[in-house]
Order: C-alpha cells, then sequence, then structure tokens
C-alpha cells in the first residue's frame, strides 16, 4: 500500500494529509485568537488610563473649590456681581492708600480698584483662582498695581492695609471683625459686601439687597484718634 506522502508524489503534487492540515488550522487558531486578545488588552489599557488621567485632573481641579467647604469657617467662592462692583468703587472715592481684598475670587474687585489706582492686593486660598486673576490682571493692563497671594486669611496680617474688602460669610464676621479691630489702623476703611459687620455700626451704605455694601471707618466706629508721629526735640550738646 502507497502511504500519504506517496499519493502526494504520485501526483505531482504535495497534498498533506488530513491530519496534517488539522494539525495546522490548530496552531494557526490560537495565533488569531492571541492577537485579538492583544489588542483587546491593550484598548482596556487605553480606556483605563484615560479614565484614571480623567479622574486625576477633575480631582486636582475640584479639590482647591471643595476644600473650604470643609472647614470650619467656610468663605466659598461667589463672584462679585457689577452692581457690588460699582458699589465697591462708590465707597472708594476719595479714598487712597493700600486695599487688600480678603478671599479675592477671581480678582475682579482687586483688578477694579487698581484700574481706579489703587495698589490692589488680593488673598484667596485657591490656587486656579490666584492664576485665573493673575492672567486677567494682565490681560486688563493692570498688572504691575496688582498682586495676588495663595494665603488662609486667618494666617495673614492686614495691619498695613488702608483700606479692606471682604466678600464674607455671617458664620466669619464675628471672628473677623475681632481680627481686624485688633490689626488696622485706625485711618482704615472696611468695606462689607452681602454681609454686615454683627457690632460695628456702619458709616455708610449703597445698594439693595445682595448687592448692598456697608463702609465702617475705624476711626468712628472704635472711637479712636488717627495716630501720629511723636517728635523728640533736639537738645543741644
Amino acid at each position: 500500500l502507497l502511504q500519504d506522502a506517496d499519493l502526494s508524489q504520485v501526483s505531482g503534487k504535495y497534498c498533506p494529509s488530513p491530519g496534517a492540515m488539522s494539525q495546522a488550522v490548530a496552531k494557526e487558531i490560537p495565533q488569531e485568537e492571541g492577537e485579538g486578545g492583544s489588542r483587546r488588552s491593550s484598548w482596556g489599557l487605553l480606556v483605563t488610563a484615560g479614565v484614571g488621567g480623567t479622574l486625576v485632573a477633575l480631582y486636582a481641579v475640584a479639590t482647591p473649590f471643595v476644600t473650604p467647604a470643609l472647614r470650619k469657617v467656610c468663605l466659598p467662592f461667589v463672584p462679585a456681581t457689577a452692581a457690588q462692583i460699582q458699589n465697591v468703587l462708590k465707597m472708594l472715592e476719595n479714598r487712597s492708600g493700600s486695599l487688600v481684598d480678603i478671599g479675592s475670587g477671581d480678582g475682579r474687585i482687586v483688578i477694579a480698584a487698581a484700574k481706579k489706582g489703587f495698589q490692589a492686593v488680593g488673598y484667596e486660598l485657591n490656587p486656579w483662582l490666584v492664576w485665573y486673576s493673575r492672567y486677567r490682571a494682565w490681560r486688563d493692563g493692570v498688572h504691575q498695581n496688582t498682586k495676588f497671594y495663595i494665603s488662609d486669611l486667618w494666617k495673614v496680617s492686614f495691619s498695613h492695609y488702608r483700606n479692606v474688602v471682604v466678600f464674607g460669610v455671617p458664620q466669619m464676621m464675628p471672628q473677623l471683625e475681632k481680627k481686624l479691630e485688633e490689626e488696622l489702623e485706625c485711618n482704615a476703611r472696611i468695606i462689607a459686601c452681602r454681609f454686615p459687620f454683627p457690632c460695628w455700626i456702619p458709616d455708610h451704605t449703597t445698594g439693595e439687597g445682595i448687592d448692598t455694601v456697608w463702609a465702617y471707618d475705624l476711626k468712628l466706629s472704635r472711637g479712636c484718634e488717627t495716630k501720629s508721629l511723636e517728635i523728640t526735640p533736639e537738645t543741644e550738646s
């Protein structure tokens, strides 16, 4: 009897035996399945990396906005309205000297004051808002008259400012009132927006509703006199 190999030679062509064909097919199928599984695995890794990167980015952006809400005294970011800005500027008429915005947010109060000639500074805990404020100040051409710091307002001394603007919340106003009274000079003016201070009596008020602004002159609020330098007369030796 002729074997499979002999029959293939007789025909002049090489015809693999059924057993050989089945072995070849068996080898090719797992290889194709392996390539498909590898592609699916690569796509899975890409999707996982993309989702993970997106979550990390969202966490980095959202954390500075969410963290203040977890503090004992929360000062959330609420943009000042156009009417509030105008009311603040009205309270700054005939005023000069340095100005600070406590919780400056996106910097619109600081920038508006700088356009009126003030050397204006903003303190804000959210770094994203501070960087955006610096960009806005540069865009509006007042970056030389403005400064923005990433800082907790309770860790900053405001003793060298003559004009103070604050967009506070009721929970923080008593403590902030005490802090400012201890630190500021008698010629300082404090401008409160949205909520007044609990004990001080405002010297000036303008606006209505959420746009109301209260101005407090410490010289009148605490009945003190403006400090003056004592000059010691020269004596002849």
